[in-house]
């Protein structure tokens, strides 16, 4: 079983940054394909960045791009979001997601179905 924690969450305001880290443990992330979701209050949840198994590919949902980085660290099993720039609309819970993959290049759709999800980590862009 893969066991996925976030971290890195918190209040910040308008305009400012976060790093949210995903530490993965039970399996090598070396064969997923790694993503981060959020879900604002009343909302549903919407995928935000995902990454390859062998992170030389990336995805953006269009209301992140150039101002979210996505990244990861197969030596350390672990996965990363830098967020600047925020936004209140950023405002959620932000979840990393794992999804077996059999192609080092290969980005999941939003619609993919993850096998395993972290408990997810809030952010909340106010000020």
């Amino acid at each position: 079983q893969l066991q996925l924690v976030e971290s890195g969450g918190g209040l910040v305001q308008p305009g400012g940054s976060l790093r949210l880290s995903c530490a993965a443990s039970g399996y090598s992330l070396d064969h997923y394909a790694m993503c981060w979701f959020r879900q604002a209050p009343g909302n549903d949840r919407e995928g935000v960045s995902c990454i390859s198994s062998g992170g030389g590919s990336t995805t953006y949902h269009d209301s992140v791009k150039g101002r979210f980085t996505i990244s990861r660290d197969n030596a350390e099993n672990s996965l990363a979001l830098q967020m600047v720039s925020l936004k209140p609309e950023d405002t959620g819970v932000y979840y990393c997601a794992a999804v077996l993959v059999g192609s080092k290049q290969y980005v999941p759709p939003w619609d993919y179905g993850m096998n395993f999800w972290g408990q997810g980590t809030l952010v909340t862009v106010s000020s």
